[in-house]
Order: C-alpha cells, then sequence, then structure tokens
C-alpha cells in the first residue's frame, strides 16, 4: 500500500482512469504526468510505485520508491520520479541518493530513469490531452465521418477553422 504524506503539493490523491487502467497518483503533478502518458502513447502501460530500490548510503540503507514505471508500446521502459521544481532545489542533498540508485538499477534492466517536473508536464499539450483523451473512445459516425471527408476535400487545403465554419463546409 502506498503511504501518501500530507504536505501542501500532495492534496490530491486517487485513481485516474487512462487507456491503460487505473493509475495511483497522490499529486494533481502525478495526475497530469499520467494523463500525458495515456495521450501521447496509448499502447503505453504506466504502473504506480512499480519498484523499491535498496541502497546504501555513508550513514545508513535507505530505500526508494519511483513515482512511475512506465513501458510504452515500442518496448522502451522508464523509471519515473514526478516532482515540483521547487521541491527539487529544496531538498536535492536527499533526494539525489536515491535518484543515482534509480538510475543505476534500470540501466541494468536497459531502461532509463528520469525526473518530470511541472516545466515538462503543464504544457500545452496537456489541456489537449484533458480535452481530446475522452473522445479516443467515443462512439464514430461512420456516414458522417464520409460525408465530412468528401467536403473537406473538396475544399482543397482549408484550415481548421475553415474546416469546422458551417459557412465554408457546405459551400
Amino acid at each position: 500500500m502506498r503511504r501518501i504524506p500530507l504536505c501542501r503539493r500532495s492534496h490530491v490523491t486517487g485513481f485516474g482512469s487512462f487507456e491503460s487502467g487505473l493509475v495511483e497518483h497522490e499529486s494533481a503533478l502525478e495526475r497530469d504526468f499520467a494523463l500525458l502518458v495515456a495521450f501521447d502513447d496509448p499502447g503505453a502501460t504506466i504502473v504506480s510505485q512499480p519498484v523499491t530500490i535498496r541502497f546504501e548510503t555513508p550513514t545508513e540503507p535507505r530505500r526508494y520508491k519511483p513515482d512511475f514505471g512506465v513501458t510504452w508500446s515500442d518496448g522502451r521502459y522508464e523509471l519515473v520520479e514526478v516532482k515540483y521544481r521547487a521541491d527539487l532545489r529544496e531538498n536535492w542533498p536527499a533526494l539525489r541518493p536515491g535518484f543515482v540508485a534509480a538510475r543505476d538499477a534500470v540501466c541494468g534492466m536497459s531502461g532509463r530513469f528520469r525526473i518530470a517536473t511541472e516545466s515538462a508536464i503543464r504544457i500545452p499539450r496537456l489541456e489537449n490531452a484533458r480535452r481530446l483523451l475522452p473522445l479516443r473512445k467515443a462512439p464514430l459516425d461512420a456516414d458522417l465521418a464520409k460525408t465530412v471527408r468528401r467536403i473537406v476535400s473538396g475544399m482543397g487545403a482549408p484550415t481548421l477553422r475553415e474546416a469546422v465554419t458551417p459557412s465554408h463546409a457546405t459551400a
């Protein structure tokens, strides 16, 4: 069971329902990361805290659990830690040994370790994912799709605005 410490940023706890199934997350940033994975690669599998990495420091044995394991549809594997940049700056000396251990562990599995921050997650593509991902499984009317393709193909090279504006589409 995943223990979730309370802090000002860990305000969201839950399971996001994405293409690959339910994904446990403890922050809005983690939820957004999982959403982007589902949007970018519908065949990807994402697992919350997939492994516990044990390592030694000069003073004590420690353990670290990366936030996610992602297996992309092309076979690549990543361990991913999702962190706010401010948390990284503030806690880097304490976090770094676990990150190094994760990098070393995943290299042995022909994978890679990376840290995803809000600057890589909170991007315009995230809003696209929020809007478009639910439509991925929406039913499609085949006859309507054929009609729309016929009309749009007769328009030459329309912009999206021209293609969806009724006055252009009926011309």
